[in-house]
């Protein structure tokens, strides 16, 4: 059985272009099982576009961006690896400071700073946003809790490569 890889993604500009051909499909490649969870905002984005479906062909997961209602079970297992591309300022921000009003940040939240798991942030921001005091605070906090954080200013592809090698 594959390892299971909880990839998680924001709303960031180029989601709909990018996120499925430049993240999901190589990861799915490199013989990681998908357990995709979505911000609202990015699920709305790619519903839009059309990408859900080509998401859900991908993985025997469900696709979720919305809490489980109490007695349904869970639909991901536990990921010991875990990537969040793309990650806005925004999220970042909340992930550092422990706010999780949606479901994305709360399967992030409540494995962060957990040693057995593995968490790259791969974010997409603004040379304004990456110049806000806070921001590099965030990332800061983000590290010392073994977060390994990653710039997408090039292919969204190479954030794969912060993840460790999938040995299923």
């Amino acid at each position: 059985m594959s390892r299971v890889l909880g990839l998680v993604a924001g709303s960031c500009g180029g989601l709909d272009t990018k996120f499925r051909p430049e993240i999901a499909e190589p990861a799915a490649r490199l013989g990681w099982r998908l357990a995709i969870t979505l911000t609202p905002t990015a699920a709305r984005w790619l519903a839009a576009a059309g990408e859900i479906d080509r998401l859900r062909e991908l993985t025997d997961l469900e696709v979720r961006s919305t809490p489980r209602l109490p007695g349904q079970p869970r639909p991901h297992p536990d990921p010991d690896v875990f990537l969040f591309a793309p990650a806005t300022a925004n999220s970042v921000a909340k992930l550092a400071l422990g706010i999780a009003d949606n479901q994305a940040l709360t399967v992030l939240g409540e494995v962060l700073g957990d040693p057995a798991v593995t968490m790259v942030v791969a974010y997409s921001v603004r040379n304004t946003r990456a110049g806000h005091p806070a921001w590099a605070r965030h990332l800061a906090e983000l590290r010392s809790a073994g977060v390994r954080p990653f710039p997408l200013d090039r292919s969204w592809e190479a954030a794969l490569s912060a993840l460790p090698v999938n040995t299923a």
